[in-house]
This record gives C-alpha cells, structure tokens and sequence, in this order.
C-alpha cells in the first residue's frame, strides 16, 4: 500500500470544516495550534512511546461483577475451531430475555489488556445496566499476538480470519442469548478500534454504527514496520481495496474519538480514518459538513467536534479531546491506559449509537428495550 493523497471531496469537506473552525473565533484557532504543536513535539519521541505502551502491563483487575440493580455477567470460549478459539465476556442487562432481547454492543480491548481489565478501566458494566446494553467482550490470546492486541494489520488472510473468529462469537452469543442480532454496534480501544473499523469494512451490514477511540486506521498496514508507521500517522489506508470490499454497501456511521496529546497513536489516524469514510460514500452531493462544535464541561478536558451528514443523516463525527494521552477517556482513576479528567468516552458513544436503535427498534415489530440515558459523570 502506498501512501495516498485525499481524494477533492475529502479535501474539500476538510476545508469547509476548517474555515467553519477558523470563524469559531479565537480559542478555536488557538486549540488547533496547540493540537499541532503537541502532534510535533511527540514526533521525535513516537516510536520510544510507542514500545513503552506496547510493553505496559495492563492494571490487573478482577472478572467484572453485576452492578447494584441487576444484570448478570457470562464467560465462555467459542470461535472457529479446536484451534482459533477466544475466551469472551458477555454481560446481560436487567430484563434481558427471550421476550425482550438487549441490543449488543461489541466491545473490543486494546494492547495488554484483557475483557475483565478492559472493564473495569471504562467502567463498562454500570454503564451497560443503565442504558440497557448486552456487552460482548471478546479477549485475544496470547498466541495469536503476545502484547494481545487484535490484529488490525497484517496480509489479508490474516486480518480476514480474525476478523471472521470475532464475528463467529457475536454470532454464537446471537443464537444462545437474548441479544438483538439486528441491533449490533461496535467500538474498540487503540488496537481494538482499529479492529471495530476493520470488522464494520468487511461486514458493513451487520453494524448500525461502530466507533474507534485512539485506533489506527484500518487497512493502512501489512508489516510491522508499516504499522508502527501507520501509528505515527505516515501512511494512509488503501481506498480502492475498502471499495471493492465493500461492494454496493454503504459503511456503517461512524465515531472517532482522539487525544491530541497522544503519542502512541498520532492524532492524524482519526483524520485519516475520517476522510477513509468520506472517500466512501459514492454521492458526494449527499454529505454535509457542519460547523464544527467546542465544548468544555466542568474540570474534564475541553473537546472539539466535527460532524458530517450524509442524505440529512449523521455519517461521520470527528472527537478530538485537547489534552488526552493514549487512555480511555473518563476512564476509572488508577487504571492503565485510563484518564478520569477526559469526557467520558461511553456517553460520547451512547449519544452516536441511541439515535440508530431508536431507528431500528420502531421498524421493528417485536419488543424491544427503549434507550434510556445513563447518570451523568461530568
């Protein structure tokens, strides 16, 4: 894959958001320096920062437990065969049942991490009783990748399979459990969203909406080399293969959220990953940029936002998070890869997947669990 240059609608769309942000005023223009200059004061010491993450050891945490109020936890192995199988983490909200399935979120750790570490650093499961949500948390093995990362890059048959080892345990989950099959969303952390992206290319209508928080990516890299330059934000994704991958489906509406302070996987990944899916959609006339939006609650890291619509619809949102490292954002204070004084990335999240299930769950005819907002954590 070669590195490319954006095609004119992507380049255009990235213009009008610009000048919206440059009409912002001045803390708009004054938080686009600072982010450049912190992508640039990282770059020297990218590659150190980024063995250093890689070799961390996530804070050890115990298996996840039912909150106060119900739900229940499930572990279990399935996967493609005696030798390609994953350990997973399934949570059930309350009233979960044949009668009333929960719509399944499928989330995916990142680097060092496992499903029970993964928890209990997002703080998934409280989250989860209060908006309803079946959690599906695959865990890598170590023998398929020793720092247990998914396999964002790598030759096709490679990403493919464990692309196809994950869907079969949503799948598994899907004809076992009370969980909406028609209802699935996605998001995943650094390695696990670049996985998020990579599952909702190749299976784009299985997805309401899929979001990535620090993910590179998907498809920029086939070697580790590539990758670690993929991290650093030098190489783009390949457009023509994801075209041809995807066929006559649309991708699914997609999140991205990003520190601007991260020095493992450089800000420009989101921007790539961004204008990745703007390339994608066929009727340039169909997608709107918006103004771009700031917002600074309390004493949490202010953030700047960037959304695209396609045929009136939300398509594409773009979070970036002014003074976030590589870290869940919101995360539970004293965890790895953590940051309790970012937004919380789950809320960021719930109000990009609730508008698509209110969707689905009207067209549907059978029962279905209303979304509901879960307590505020600002």
């Amino acid at each position: 894959m070669k590195r490319r240059r954006n095609s004119p609608l992507v380049d255009a769309l990235f213009r009008l958001g610009r000048t919206a942000t440059r009409a912002a005023g001045k803390s708009a223009r004054h938080t686009s320096r600072l982010a450049t200059d912190t992508l640039a004061a990282h770059a020297g010491a990218a590659a150190k920062s980024t063995r250093e993450a890689l070799a961390a050891v996530a804070s050890p945490a115990p298996p996840p437990k039912a909150p106060e109020g119900g739900g229940r936890w499930l572990e279990g192995r399935w996967g493609l065969g005696p030798l390609a199988m994953r350990r997973y983490r399934l949570y059930l909200p309350p009233g979960a049942g044949r009668r009333r399935p929960a719509p399944l979120l499928l989330f995916l750790h990142g680097c060092q991490q496992d499903s029970a570490s993964f928890a209990a650093c997002t703080r998934i499961t409280r989250f989860a009783r209060d908006t309803g949500l079946a959690v599906l948390m695959p865990e890598q093995a170590q023998e398929a990748n020793p720092q247990r990362c998914w396999n964002w890059f790598g030759h096709e048959p490679v990403v493919a399979l464990e692309a196809q080892l994950i869907m079969s345990i949503v799948d598994h989950v899907s004809h076992t459990e009370p969980v909406r099959a028609d209802a699935l969303f996605a998001m995943g952390l650094s390695a696990g969203g670049a996985m998020a992206m990579s599952l909702a290319l190749r299976h784009p209508t299985r997805f309401l909406a899929v979001a990535s928080h620090s993910g590179a990516v998907a498809t920029s890299a086939r070697t580790l080399r590539q990758a670690g330059q993929a991290l650093r934000g030098r190489r783009e994704p390949d457009v023509e293969a994801i075209h041809r991958q995807l066929g006559a489906h649309p991708a699914p509406p997609l999140l991205l959220i990003q520190g601007d302070r991260d020095p493992v996987v450089a800000p420009g990944n989101a921007e790539s990953a961004a204008a990745l899916w703007l390339a994608l959609s066929e009727d340039t006339d169909a997608v709107r940029a918006l103004p771009p939006r700031e917002r600074t609650r309390g004493a949490r890291y202010p953030l700047t936002r960037l959304d695209w619509e396609k045929n009136g619809e939300p398509y594409l949102q773009l979070i970036s998070i002014h003074g976030l490292g590589h870290a869940w954002s919101g995360g539970a204070p004293g965890r790895t890869y953590a940051d309790p004084a970012g937004p919380d990335a789950l809320r960021l999240a719930w109000a990009w997947f609730a508008p698509r299930l209110r969707q689905v769950s009207s067209a549907q005819a059978q029962p279905a669990q209303k979304p509901t907002d879960p307590p505020s954590t600002a």
